[in-house]
């Protein structure tokens, strides 16, 4: 391939002319033909410095220059031989007629370029998104690929050269880093070092800076340690690993894939540097969309398209304040560079007019900006370096922002104004000057106009003006209540409580407050939050303002403003509907807040009711979790049903994430991150609790209530306050306090019992001094203190103690919390993981023959192919299962896999599943096994079908061969197709099943015809058609086996259906492929074509009896065991087994010694696995499988055997007996299977399976 022409400095070094001319060169890479030691050392050089270049080359040099220029490389010589024909051909005769050097050089470079444009003309239609990728890195990515056999699915992030320990030598190599994925590749000297983890196996990461191991990164496992060092980009290299280990947890916990953002390189196409990969920048992306998401309290699904410098003109102080712009698709924000200083948020939904400000006399203002909200607010920014384009993008949001008629009522204008009220367009087209009705053409559902470069995104509803609007700024919107089903408003304004005069009169200061701060700064969601914002908050909201206030701190207000009517639907959905989350809701309600008069009617009953209800329909992977009642019923008291409930969503999944799914991970992170900042910030503290074991046993229910329900209501909501406006580095800022408060009672107390008392009575004893209600205390702190003061005890004012959290530890950073959440999030997902482990295989462990570290690796092996089914979204069937959340199921159902993912795992560890054909055999015990038809078989189900065919006993596994070649497990769709060679076995099996559909059903629901079979992992079905027998094969092989008769053998033993031709047929095609490779594959062929033709001889004998017995005509199964007596049945399967074993000790002592012919071709001819040279019908007597018929091709649908005829036969032949007794070592199969897991092909997966009716 054509390169640009850059300069070589060393020509020769590492390389080998093989030919050459006047004006170029072709080189090959030293060692890449003939190997030995310049090879290795070539090797080695090219792999330490990433440099392994194309073996071959082609150098343009001039003969008067020292200095080269490559102009083509390649891989192949066939290729570099083309290019340097054309070079010959095309370019000798044209470059002798320039008279100078550089006139050459010139030619030649100008030449080599077209070339290479050419080319990227031609391939420009069927670039993918690679292509946004440098050519380095997609060279890495195949590298990546090939040397760890790595799926396409499978994206490489980033790749960085370190130094990897192994032992106490490094080894320098690369570090790949993908989604999934941590590998390293070392080649030196020879010698490959090669490293592969899965990010979900990784339960540490941590820099490390050791004697031993200097500067390095610490990545550990369940089972090893591995130490990488000698980074380039340290820093960088640790937090991508972070960002990826951390996804790898939310996916265990969540079960949900990485998707990538098809619209980045959109964003960043035009200026975000090549050298990092795309899904780099995604990630990185993703990082800061998430750190403005945090800061802002946006909603989850915000991204964040960039940010810039620039000022806010602050009218309150008038000043200019520098700082950052943010701007997503929905909000423009802003942040000063000095903490706390002043910072906004301005929904797009809220924008009336922007307009350009320009400088004019007497005004220091440039390249400025004027955002008008609907509220007649402004804010000024100005000094924004690229502000056209700044103005473009927010007329494109602007233009997208759906018309929700409900809440923008209003008219939208983007303009921009000079001095001189002059107008000028803002919007045009990318790639050419165009209408600014093409460029707002995107939202439908608004109409645009333009007049003079004055843009208008008209809705069809009153001006701004002729509206009524709420404190927030959004127009007040009546929903309908559902038929009678009525709203609540805020609890406190149905049910009041007295005050006294000196209580009111502290309250009415406190509105005074913040009126004045509302009107000075701003009220709603647009407003200036300043330092003096966070003193008010932090002396408490007033009780009237509190549900509204925490609306806008929390960020709640912004998702009810575009979700209205949400809550009425989620309402109307769950009304009425039973499951689990509404039985443990019922059990909580009266446990809410009982002492107040609102929880003691049916009107705060229900209001919670409802409320809870809604948000386990809305987030069914959370429903309900215990303490979710307490806090909501104290928003209830404060903010409306709706408002409670959208608090309740910003709580659950974004100011406290996974706090209240059923395993509480987020608390008992939090609660590790509790540890480690009393280590740092109270060291000697933390040492003796460490030793008393007692802070993670009082601090969940610190973490979960936010203290709601170890303090007093009326000062806990004071907290609330804070932790809305804050976060939930609040929390913690109030744990440290109360810890720090208690120090010396901690360190001199002698058991976790006084510790735990000590802390619950100081926090039952904190008050509130400016409380509007009375002292209450939730019905989880009756029978201690009271909060009753000791004597000469002084009790703790809640403001004081929220002062001393801001005073000692305000200076927690949400960052160090997020960081050393991550650090745990590690540890106790992996921790809950082992749990959930140990739970799975200790509830099947009692029926089944497997041990306990077999199931375990079992259950990993089964868990990661789970995973698998999220990780590369191939998975066609809906992954979400609605018993994985119900806890009322067994802990084994809440884990399943679908067809696909099983066929894998049955390819891979089954002892059946060897042969070409052992898809389909997949398939047969899939159904089989899938009881309740659902497409899924869950972890039980999966062990018992392996233990029936890996360690099971002989009779117990021919069931399950016997059985998986019937239906269900056998369709019509399952035969093959009529070709030439098995035209007679098609037609023979459409005549069967056309018969078939006239006999009693036989494949009835497992749960209603599948008795388990005591002592066996198989589940036996019960034939509707078959004749009991008295003669009990199961019993005579386990007398042999073990000397010791059972009595229950014949109980146990249910009669399975008769086996019919096609269904045999089908089965013998089975026996065969099953003993592909293996060591007596020969002796088994053998043995197969032996009893097959016992069989055929026994169904002869057989249809010949009943015939004999029956009276004219055929008659089905069913009736001829009605006609048959029980004496005369025991006699026919007497007779038939002792023919099998004479006919089979006959065919012994012929021993092929006569040539005879083959069975025919509906048999076994075309059965896989057959050899010509020694085909395995060889040496025995061919039979007609029709007994007087010359129409071969009809089944004969008097002919059948049973299954204790299959055994009896089974047992005949030493290799068979052997093979299904053989204890098959499933370890060593798992093992196997991880070495060579990532060599699947992910993108060939086959569709669901087809289900009967």
């Amino acid at each position: 391939m054509w390169v640009k022409p850059d300069e070589v400095l060393l020509a020769h070094a590492l390389w080998v002319t093989e030919r050459a001319n006047p004006y170029f060169i072709l080189q090959c890479r030293k060692g890449h033909t003939k190997g030995g030691l310049t090879s290795l050392l070539v090797g080695t050089l090219d792999t330490v410095f990433d440099t392994k270049p194309p073996p071959y080359r082609i150098l343009h040099q001039t003969p008067g220059s020292e200095v080269s220029y490559g102009v083509a490389v390649a891989d192949t010589r066939s290729e570099i031989e083309n290019a340097w024909e054309w070079l010959e051909q095309h370019m000798m005769q044209a470059l002798g007629e320039f008279d100078s050097d550089d006139e050459i050089t010139d030619f030649v470079r100008c030449k080599i370029e077209s070339l290479l444009a050419q080319t990227a003309m031609t391939l420009q239609p069927t670039r993918s998104r690679e292509s946004d990728d440098s050519e380095k890195f997609r060279t890495a990515v195949k590298k990546f690929q090939r040397l760890f056999k790595m799926p396409s699915e499978e994206k490489l992030v980033n790749y960085y050269s370190c130094s990897y320990w192994k032992g106490k030598v490094p080894r320098q190599g690369w570090m790949y880093l993908s989604v999934n994925h941590i590998c390293f590749y070392s080649f030196l000297m020879g010698k490959e070092a090669k490293l592969l983890t899965r990010w979900a196996d990784v339960t540490d990461l941590e820099c490390t800076n050791s004697y031993v191991f200097p500067d390095s990164i610490r990545v550990s496992t369940r089972n090893h340690e591995y130490y990488f060092s000698m980074f380039l980009h340290k820093a960088e290299t640790f937090r991508l690993m972070e960002q990826l280990a951390n996804m790898a947890m939310k996916h265990l916990i969540t079960e949900e894939g990485f998707e990538e953002d098809r619209e980045m390189p959109l964003r960043t196409r035009n200026f975000a540097p090549r050298q990092v990969s795309s899904l780099k920048r995604d990630l990185d992306a993703r990082q800061r969309s998430e750190a403005y998401r945090i800061k802002f309290k946006l909603p989850s699904v915000e991204k964040l398209h960039g940010d810039t410098e620039c000022t806010l003109w602050t009218p309150y102080n008038k000043q200019h304040v520098w700082g950052r712009m943010f701007i997503s698709p929905n909000y423009i924000c802003y942040e000063s560079r000095v903490k706390d200083l002043v910072s906004v948020v301005v929904p797009m939904r809220e924008l009336f007019v922007v307009e350009k400000v320009e400088s004019c006399t007497g005004n220091i203002i440039t390249n400025g900006l004027l955002f008008t909200t609907k509220t007649k607010t402004n804010f000024l920014f100005a000094e924004l370096k690229d502000r056209q384009f700044i103005l473009e993008k927010i007329s494109d949001f602007l233009a997208k922002i759906p018309d929700q008629r409900h809440l923008m009522t209003d008219n939208v204008s983007v303009c921009s104004t000079s001095s001189s009220s002059s107008f000028i367009k803002v919007a045009r087209d990318r790639e050419g000057e165009r209408g600014i009705d093409s460029a707002l053409s995107c939202s439908p559902r608004s109409q645009c106009s333009s007049d003079n470069g004055f843009i208008k995104v008209t809705s069809a509803m009153p001006d701004v003006a002729d509206m009524e609007a709420t404190p927030t700024g959004s127009p007040m919107v009546s929903i309908t209540s559902l038929p009678g089903v009525k709203f609540q408003p805020a609890l406190l304004t149905m049910f009041p409580l007295d005050q006294s005069d000196e209580v009111a009169a502290r309250e009415a200061i406190k509105e005074h407050l913040w009126n004045m701060h509302f009107s000075e700064f701003g009220r709603g969601i647009c407003y200036y939050r300043t330092s003096k914002t966070y003193e008010l908050v932090t002396k408490g909201i007033p009780e009237t303002l509190r549900g509204e206030l925490w609306l806008v701190y929390s960020g709640a207000i912004n998702e009810m403003a575009t979700h209205a009517g949400y809550y009425s639907m989620l309402v109307e959905k769950s009304v009425g509907k039973m499951n689990i989350a509404s039985d443990e809701i019922e059990r909580d309600l009266h446990r809410s807040l009982p002492e107040h008069p609102a929880f003691q009617s049916d009107v705060g009953i229900g209001a919670l009711r409802r409320v809870l209800s809604a948000y386990a329909c809305r987030n069914p992977s959370i429903g309900y979790c215990q303490a979710m009642n307490i806090v909501t019923s104290v928003l209830l008291l404060y903010a409306s049903e709706e408002e409670t409930f959208w608090l309740l969503v910003a709580l659950c999944e974004r100011l406290l994430p996974d706090y209240y799914n059923t395993k509480v991970i987020g608390a008992i992170i939090d609660q590790g991150v509790l540890e480690d900042l009393t280590r740092e910030n109270l060291p000697d503290l933390h040492g003796r609790l460490e030793e008393l074991d007692v802070l993670h046993m009082i601090s969940l229910s610190w973490f979960l209530t936010i203290f709601l329900s170890t303090m007093p209501f009326e000062s806990t909501v004071n907290i609330l306050d804070c932790f809305f406006y804050d976060g939930a580095k609040v929390i913690f800022q109030i744990a440290l306090t109360v810890l720090d408060a208690n120090r010396d009672k901690l360190l001199v107390c002698k058991d976790d019992g006084t510790a735990m008392t000590i802390l619950s009575g100081y926090l039952e004893k904190v008050s509130n001094k400016d409380a509007t209600l009375p002292h209450m205390l939730h019905s989880s702190l009756v029978g201690g203190s009271g909060g009753k003061l000791e004597p000469g005890e002084v009790s703790v004012d809640i403001s004081d103690l929220i002062y001393n959290s801001y005073r000692n530890f305000g200076y927690l950073q949400t960052s160090t919390i997020e960081r050393l959440r991550l650090k745990h999030r590690l540890r106790v997902v992996q921790s809950l993981e082992d749990t959930t482990m140990r739970n799975v295989t200790r509830s099947v462990l009692a029926d089944t023959p497997w041990k306990v570290d077999e199931l375990q690796e079992l259950y990993l092996t089964f868990k990661d192919e789970r995973l698998g089914a999220s990780y590369y979204k191939n998975n066609t069937q809906s992954n979400f299962d609605p018993d994985k959340y119900d806890l009322s199921l067994p802990y084994y159902m809440h884990h399943k896999i679908p067809f696909d993912h099983f066929k894998f795992l049955f390819l891979s560890l089954s002892p059946w599943g060897q042969g070409l054909h052992g898809e389909t055999l997949a398939l047969r015990i899939f159904r089989l096994f899938d009881q309740n038809g659902d497409g899924f078989v869950h972890f039980k189900e999966f062990v018992d079908c392996f233990a029936a065919m890996c360690r099971a006993e002989l009779p117990d596994r021919a069931q399950l061969f016997y059985r998986i070649h019937q239906p269900p497990s056998l369709l019509p769709e399952d035969l093959d197709s009529p070709t030439s060679d098995d035209a007679e076995i098609a037609s023979e099996a459409t005549d069967f099943f056309e018969y078939a559909t006239l006999l009693p059903p036989t494949h009835r629901s497992v749960s209603e015809s599948t008795p388990e079979y005591q002592g066996s992992p198989l589940l036996l079905l019960e034939g509707d058609a078959a004749a009991g027998s008295d003669v009990d094969i199961t019993e005579k092989y386990r007398t042999k086996r073990t000397g010791v008769s059972r009595s229950d053998s014949k109980d146990s033993m249910r009669t399975l259906p008769k086996m019919t031709q096609v269904q045999f047929i089908q089965l013998w095609k089975s026996m065969y492929d099953v003993f592909v490779e293996h060591p007596r594959e020969q002796d088994l062929y053998h043995s197969i074509a032996t009893i097959g033709t016992l069989l055929l001889q026994i169904g002869e004998v057989g249809k010949q009896f009943l015939k004999s017995n029956g009276g004219n005509g055929v008659k089905n199964t069913r009736d001829l065991a009605r006609q048959t007596s029980e004496k005369e049945q025991e006699e026919v399967t007497a007779a038939l087994a002792d023919a099998a074993e004479e006919a089979n000790a006959e065919k012994r002592k012929e021993n092929t010694q006569q040539p005879q012919d083959s069975l025919p071709s509906t048999n076994a001819t075309d059965t896989p696995g057959t050899d010509n040279t020694t085909p395995p019908s060889e040496g025995h007597k061919s039979l007609s499988l029709s007994d007087s018929s010359n129409d071969v091709s009809k089944p004969d649908h008097d002919w059948s055997i049973t299954f204790e005829q299959f055994l009896a036969s089974l047992l005949t032949e030493e290799p068979l007996c052997e093979f299904f007794e053989e204890q098959w070592d499933i370890l060593a199969a798992i093992e196997k299977l991880r070495d060579n897991r990532l060599q699947r092909q992910t993108s060939g997966l086959t569709p669901p399976i087809p289900r009967t009716a």
